[in-house]
């Protein structure tokens, strides 16, 4: 019989609106997608638990992921950080590979968790990678900014469903290995 720890972790997504936060989140826990665009107001919160490896000893780590979208609205980042970012245990920060202003302002998304948080893991997630004829984003420039947090990067695709469960697992490997 497997060992098996248990966590509950607090992850939040933050970006700009229209970078695919919501798809992200509805390919990971439904393995959906929706073409519409419908703005995100306030906060969403959704469950799913994973399932992986103990760095630091045999058996598993289940984390019972609480997973936070949150509006991509600048004012509304200030206004309710503290609600929003306080308990979290890491972040997916996503781009639009479209749009180069929504990887420069991930910095800014960064900074206001690391002030309500402290340092906690980010994965960098570049999404809409099935969009790469119309890409304004090189993976040179994501490596960049990932470099400077000292964190992973991947291009994923909500659409698609590439590379966006290995972002939420590689994200969920990074807080247990903190916590284990």
């Amino acid at each position: 019989m497997v060992d098996r720890q248990k966590m509950k972790v607090k992850v939040c997504l933050v970006g700009e609106g229209a970078v695919g936060k919501t798809c992200l989140i509805r390919r990971f826990i439904h393995d959906q997608f929706d073409d519409r665009y419908i703005s995100t107001l306030g906060a969403k919160v959704s469950k799913k638990e994973v399932v992986v490896l103990n760095p630091r000893a045999d058996g598993e780590i289940s984390l019972d992921m609480t997973i936070w979208d949150i509006m991509g609205e600048k004012g509304f980042r200030e206004l309710l950080k503290e609600a929003y970012f306080h308990g979290a245990q890491g972040i997916l920060a996503v781009c639009d590979i479209t749009r180069k202003e929504t990887l420069m302002e991930l910095n800014d998304w960064i900074a206001a968790v690391d002030r309500v948080t402290g340092n906690i893991p980010v994965q960098f997630l570049a999404n809409k990678a099935d969009l790469r004829d119309q890409a304004k984003i090189t993976p040179g420039d994501v490596k960049a900014l990932a470099d400077t947090h000292k964190s992973p990067f991947l291009f994923t695709s909500a659409k698609t469903g590439d590379n966006v469960e290995a972002g939420f697992l590689r994200l969920a490997e990074m807080i247990a290995a903190r916590a284990a």
